[in-house]
C-alpha cells in the first residue's frame, strides 16, 4: 500500500502479538471477570501488560480522503490472512442518533452461531438490533466479555471506521473498552478526523497514549513519488507534479483530479477545481433515473439495500438492475456487506445528500419509515427516518419517536433525550396536549440527567415547574399535582449532583409550603433528608423537623414503604452527625420494615436502601450494610434507577475495604466510576474517585503513586466545595499522601478537609481521620499537636461507642508512648486496637493494628506473642489482597521463621493438603513458586489479576501458609517428594 509501510509495519507487529496471545489460549474468555469487568490499571501489581494479553486500540487520524479507510481495509485483509476474526463497522454522518450504530454494523457480520452458549447474549441485545432492557453499564461489561469470547481461538480485530460520526452510546461504550482493556488478544482499530472528533473522544484517546493502551497513527499526505506511482506511467511527470501540488498529497483528492483530467472535464484555469465541484460534476452526466438511485442511497444510509432503494425510487426489474450495475462500474456505487449499497466515499455521500432537494429527502425518509414498519422493524430502528420525514404534527410519527425513546432510555439516554426533543418540538401548544407535554418534558429531563446533561435537565425541570396548570385543572387535580412533585424531586436531585444543595433544599421547602398531600409530604421529606448529611445550612440537624414530619405522614396513612424510606434517611442523618443511639434505633426500625417487604415494593426505595446501607456501615454493622446494599443494587439495576447505583456500589466498596476484601472493593469502585463519568456530576465523581483511592491505598504497596494520583483527581473534581463530598475527598487524599510518604501534604489535606476546628469532617468518622493527623504531626516533628489530636480522638471515640473508631483512637494513642520509647505500652494499645477491630469485623484494621504492634511485642520481650500477631496479621493481609498490609508485614517481619511453631506437614499431610486444591489453584501455586507476580500469572493465563489473587488467597487458606515464600517452599517439597517417589518406583 503506497506510502503507508511504516503504519502497516506497526499493525503487523500488533496483529502478530495478538496471534501469539491467541495461540497461548484465552482461558475463560467468555466470563465477565476475565473480560475486564474489573480491569482497572489502578489495582496492585501494575506494569505493562504482556504483549497479546490485553486489548490495544490503534487510533488512525487524518483529514478526509487521506486514506484512513483504505489503510483499515488493508489491515482487515492482513488479519483475515492470519486467521483472525475480523469485524468491521462504519459510523455514518446522518445516523448519529441511532444507538450503538457503529458496533451494530460491525456485529452484523458475525457468524449466526457465534453467540451459541454465550450466557450474556441478552445483555448485548441492543448491539444486535434486538430488544433489551439491560442498563448501559452492564451492556459495556458484557460487550467486553463478548469480545473476549470472539477472540478465541485465533484473535480478534474490531475495526471501527469514521468514529468522528459515532453516536453518543457508541462513544461511551468505546470509552469503557479503552479504560478497561479486554483481557484477550483483541486489537481495536478506529479511524477518525481530528477536527471533527468529539472532544471527549479525542481527550480519552490522548490520555491513554501514556498507558500504552492506545497507539496513534497520524496519516500524512502522500509524497510526489507515491502520487506518481499511483497515477501510473502514462501521465507525464509535469502533469503528475501539478496534480500532486493541487491535491496537497491527499490521495482521494488526487485520484479525483486524475479522473477529471483523464476524462477531459478539468477546466483549463490555473487554479484546479475544488473537490466538491469535481464530485458534483460526476452527477451532472447522470440520467434522472440514475441520479435518483444515487440520491436514495445517500439518504437511506444503513438501510440502502437494493430492495429498499427500489421501493423508494419506484424502480424494479432489469432496468433498475442495469442502472445499479452502471453506477457500480462508474465507481459511484459500491456493494457492501450483505448487499448494502454505498457511495464510494463518505465525502461523496455528504455532497450527494446535501445536493438532494429537501422535499425529496423528506419523501425518501418517509417511504423508508413506512417500509421498515411494514417489515416489522422496531420503533428504535424507524425513529431516524421518522424524524427526518417529520415536517408537521403527526400523531403516529410522534408516537414512534416516543416509543423509541422509551426503548433506549436505559441503554442510550442521549438518543432518548434527542427523540423526545423532536417529539416536543412537533407537539402542538394546545390545552388538550398540555399534560402530555409536561410528561414528555419530565421524561426528557430524566434522560438528560442520565447522560451528562445535568444543567440542561435542571433548566428543563425549572421550566416545567414554572409552567401554569391546565386552564381546566383545579388545585387539587391529582395528575397535575403528582407530576409537579415528581418534577420538583427530580430537580432537587439534579441540583444535588450539580453541587447546589442549598438550592435543592430551598426548592423542596417551597413545595412543602404549598400544603401538599400526605403522600407528597413523604416524597418531599425523603428528598429533603437526602440532601443531608452536610454542614452549615443544609446539615441534617436543619432538616430533621421536615424528616420527622414525613415520618409522621407516612405512619398516619399506613404507608409502610414511605415509612421505611424515611427511617433509612433518618438513620443515615443521625449516623453522620454522630448521634449513634438515635441512628441505631432508626436503622433497626428501617431494617425490620425493609426486610419484611418484597422487592417490588422496594422499587421506589433504592436511594433510601443506599442510605440504610451507609448508615449501617457507619454504625459498623457490616453484614447488614452489605445485605441491604446488595439488595438495593439488584433492584436499582432491574428498575433502571441509574443515579442511585453508584451510591450502592460505593457502600459495598467501603464495607469490603473495612472487612479486607480489597479486590472486590476496587472492582465495585471501578463500576461506580463508569456511571459517575456517564452522569457527568463532578460532585459524584469526586466521591467515587475518593472511594476508589481508598480502595487503592489498601490494594497497593506503600509508596505506590497510583492511589495519590486518583485522590488528586478526586479533590480536583470536588473543586472549591466545602461539603461532605469535598471533605471526604480531601480526607482520603490525606491518607493517600501519608502512605505515599508525604506527611506534610497529608497534614495540609486533613486540615483543609476539616476546616475550622475540623467541623467539616464527618463526626462519626472523625477519630479515624484524626489518626492521619496524629501520624503526620509526629513524623513532621509536632509531638504536642499529635498529643492534642490523639486526646480528641479518644474522647470522640468514647462518645461514639463504635469499636472501629475506638480502635483508631487507640492506635493514635499508641504512637505517643512509642515516641517516648515505651514499646510495651504501645504494643498493648495496638493489641487492644486489634481486638476492638475484630469485634465489629473490621479485618483490615485488625490486621493493620496487629502488624504495627507485632515488632513492638518482640522489642518488649514478648517474642512469641509478637510472632503470632505478625503471622495472623500477615495471613489476614494476604487473604484480603491488601498490598499495603502485605508491604507492612514484610517491613515488620520478626527474625527467624514465624511459621515454625506451626510445624511443617509430613509427606502424607502434604499430599492431603494439596489434594484440596483445584487444578487451577494448583497451576497458580506452581507459578507463584516460580517467582511470578500476580500480574505475570494473569497475563500468562489470560485471566484478570484479581482472579489470580482470589485463587492465591484460597491456596493460602487451604494450605495454611501465609506468604508466597512459604508457598514456594511447600511446592518445592511437593516436587522433591514426587521425584523421590518416581525414582523409587523405577528402582522397584
Amino acid at each position: 500500500m503506497l506510502g503507508r509501510s511504516v503504519e502497516l509495519a506497526r499493525f503487523d507487529a500488533l496483529l502478530d502479538r495478538a496471534m501469539v496471545g491467541a495461540r497461548g489460549g484465552v482461558r475463560g474468555g467468555g466470563s465477565r471477570e476475565t473480560a475486564g469487568g474489573g480491569g482497572s490499571r489502578g489495582a496492585a501489581g501494575g506494569g505493562e501488560p504482556r504483549d497479546g494479553g490485553r486489548s490495544r486500540l490503534v487510533d488512525i487520524t487524518g483529514e478526509a480522503g487521506i486514506g484512513k479507510s483504505r489503510l483499515l481495509g488493508e489491515v482487515c485483509a492482513r488479519a483475515h490472512r492470519r486467521g483472525m476474526t475480523v469485524l468491521r463497522g462504519r459510523a455514518t454522518e446522518y445516523e448519529r442518533q441511532v444507538p450503538f450504530q457503529v458496533f451494530t454494523d460491525a456485529l452484523a457480520h458475525l457468524d449466526p452461531h457465534a453467540l451459541d452458549g454465550f450466557e450474556e447474549t441478552d445483555a448485548v441485545a441492543p448491539l444486535l438490533q434486538r430488544g433489551g432492557a439491560v442498563d448501559r453499564f452492564a451492556l459495556h461489561r458484557s460487550t467486553a466479555a463478548l469480545l473476549a469470547r470472539l477472540a478465541a481461538p485465533s484473535g480478534l480485530l474490531l475495526a471501527l471506521d469514521d468514529l468522528h460520526w459515532a453516536d453518543p452510546a457508541s462513544l461511551e461504550l468505546l470509552d469503557h473498552l479503552v479504560r478497561h482493556p479486554v483481557h484477550a488478544p483483541v486489537v481495536l482499530a478506529v479511524t477518525r478526523r481530528d477536527r471533527q472528533s468529539p472532544e471527549s473522544l479525542a481527550a480519552r484517546l490522548t490520555r491513554e497514549l501514556d498507558t500504552g493502551t492506545v497507539v496513534r497513527l497520524a496519516l500524512g499526505p502522500l509524497s510526489a513519488r507515491d502520487c506518481a506511482e499511483l497515477a501510473g506511467p502514462g501521465l507525464p511527470p509535469a502533469e503528475t507534479a501539478a496534480l500532486h501540488a493541487a491535491s496537497e498529497g491527499n490521495p482521494f483528492y488526487f485520484l479525483t483530479l486524475l479522473q477529471a483530467h483523464r476524462g477531459g472535464t478539468a477546466p483549463e484555469a490555473s487554479a484546479p477545481p475544488g473537490l466538491g465541484a469535481l464530485l458534483l460534476d460526476e452527477l451532472t452526466v447522470l440520467s434522472p433515473a440514475r441520479r435518483g438511485i444515487v440520491e436514495a442511497v445517500a439518504v437511506l444510509g444503513e438501510h440502502a439495500t437494493p430492495a429498499m432503494v427500489g421501493r423508494v425510487t419506484g424502480r424494479s426489474g432489469t432496468a433498475f438492475t442495469a442502472d445499479v450495475h452502471a453506477l457500480t462500474r462508474r465507481d459511484l456505487l459500491r456493494s457492501g456487506p450483505q448487499g448494502l449499497l454505498t457511495l464510494r466515499h463518505p465525502v461523496v455521500r455528504t455532497l450527494v445528500h446535501e445536493s438532494t432537494p429537501y422535499l425529496r429527502r423528506v419523501e425518501i425518509h418517509g417511504l423508508a419509515a413506512r417500509e421498515l414498519a411494514r417489515a416489522g422493524a422496531s420503533a428504535a430502528e424507524r425513529a431516524h427516518h421518522v424524524e427526518q420525514s417529520l415536517t408537521a404534527w403527526d400523531p403516529e410519527a410522534v408516537a414512534v419517536l416516543v416509543e423509541a425513546a422509551a426503548r433506549t432510555a436505559r441503554t442510550a439516554p442521549a438518543s432518548c433525550a434527542h427523540w423526545l426533543d423532536v417529539a416536543l418540538r412537533h407537539l402542538p401548544h394546545t390545552p388538550e396536549h398540555a399534560v402530555r407535554r409536561r410528561e414528555l418534558m419530565l421524561r426528557r429531563a430524566r434522560a438528560l440527567a442520565a447522560c451528562g446533561g445535568l444543567r440542561e435537565s435542571r433548566d428543563l425541570l425549572q421550566e416545567l415547574i414554572a409552567t401554569p396548570r391546565r386552564p381546566d385543572a383545579s388545585p387539587a387535580t391529582g395528575e397535575d399535582r403528582g407530576l409537579r412533585v415528581r418534577a420538583v424531586v427530580l430537580c432537587a436531585l439534579v441540583e444535588r449532583h450539580l453541587g447546589r444543595r442549598t438550592e435543592a433544599v430551598a426548592l423542596l421547602r417551597r413545595e412543602l409550603a404549598r400544603d401538599p398531600a400526605p403522600a407528597d409530604v413523604v416524597r418531599l421529606g425523603l428528598e429533603l433528608g437526602s440532601a443531608a448529611p452536610e454542614h452549615g445550612d443544609t446539615s441534617y440537624a436543619r432538616v430533621r423537623g421536615e424528616v420527622d414530619a414525613a415520618l409522621a405522614a407516612a405512619r398516619s396513612t399506613g404507608d409502610e414503604i414511605g415509612e421505611a424510606g424515611v427511617l433509612a434517611v433518618a438513620a443515615l442523618g443521625e449516623a453522620y452527625e454522630g448521634n449513634m443511639s438515635a441512628a441505631h434505633r432508626f436503622a433497626r426500625q428501617a431494617a425490620a420494615l425493609v426486610d419484611s417487604l418484597p422487592d417490588n415494593d422496594l422499587t421506589a426505595l433504592c436511594e433510601p436502601l443506599a442510605r440504610l446501607g451507609w448508615a449501617e456501615a457507619f454504625l459498623e454493622h457490616y453484614p447488614d450494610a452489605e445485605r441491604h446494599a446488595e439488595r438495593g443494587l439488584a433492584i436499582a439495576r432491574r428498575s433502571g434507577q441509574l443515579y442511585v447505583v453508584p451510591h450502592l456500589l460505593l457502600c459495598l466498596s467501603h464495607v469490603r475495604v473495612q472487612t479486607c476484601r480489597i479486590s472486590s472493593a476496587l472492582e465495585l469502585a471501578d463500576q461506580a466510576e463508569d456511571i459517575a463519568r456517564g452522569i457527568g456530576s463532578d460532585q459524584l465523581l469526586a466521591f467515587v474517585l475518593a472511594s476508589k483511592a481508598a480502595a487503592l491505598v489498601a490494594a497497593c504497596p506503600p509508596g505506590d503513586p497510583r492511589p495519590l494520583a486518583v485522590a488528586e483527581e478526586a479533590v480536583s473534581a470536588a473543586g472549591t466545595g466545602v461539603d461532605w463530598w469535598a471533605s471526604t475527598a480531601w480526607c482520603i487524599f490525606g491518607w493517600a499522601a501519608l502512605m505515599a510518604g508525604d506527611p506534610v501534604r497529608a497534614r495540609e489535606a486533613m486540615l483543609r478537609a476539616g476546616g475550622p476546628e475540623l467541623q467539616r469532617m464527618q463526626p462519626s468518622m472523625r477519630p479515624l481521620y484524626l489518626e492521619i493527623l496524629v501520624t503526620s504531626a509526629l513524623v513532621t516533628g509536632r509531638p504536642e499537636e499529635a498529643r492534642g489530636w490523639a486526646e480528641r480522638a479518644r474522647k470522640e471515640a468514647e462518645q461514639l461507642g463504635l469499636p472501629m473508631q475506638r480502635a483508631s483512637a487507640l492506635r493514635s494513642t499508641a504512637h505517643l508512648p512509642l515516641a517516648q520509647g515505651d514499646t510495651a505500652a504501645a504494643a498493648d494499645l495496638f493489641a487492644e486496637a486489634a481486638a476492638e477491630s475484630a469485634r465489629c469485623g473490621a479485618v483490615f484494621w485488625e490486621a493493620h493494628s496487629l502488624l504495627l504492634g507485632a515488632p513492638l511485642e518482640a522489642t518488649a520481650g514478648r517474642v512469641r506473642a509478637g510472632g503470632q500477631s505478625w503471622l495472623r496479621g500477615r495471613r489476614l493481609a494476604e487473604a484480603g489482597g491488601s498490598g499495603l498490609l502485605v508491604g507492612l508485614a514484610d517491613a515488620t517481619r520478626p527474625p527467624g521463621d514465624p511459621e515454625a511453631p506451626y510445624g511443617s506437614p509430613d509427606r502424607a499431610e502434604l499430599a492431603e493438603l494439596l489434594a484440596t486444591l483445584t487444578a487451577r489453584e494448583l497451576e497458580i501455586a506452581e507459578l507463584v513458586a516460580q517467582g511470578l507476580t500476580s500480574r505475570a500469572i494473569a497475563d500468562r493465563l489470560y485471566v484478570s489479576r484479581r482472579t489470580v489473587e482470589t485463587h492465591v488467597s484460597r491456596v493460602f487458606r487451604k494450605t495454611g501458609v501465609s506468604s508466597r515464600t512459604a508457598l514456594a517452599a511447600l511446592m518445592a517439597r511437593r516436587r522433591s517428594g514426587s521425584r523421590f517417589g518416581d525414582a523409587r518406583t523405577e528402582q522397584e
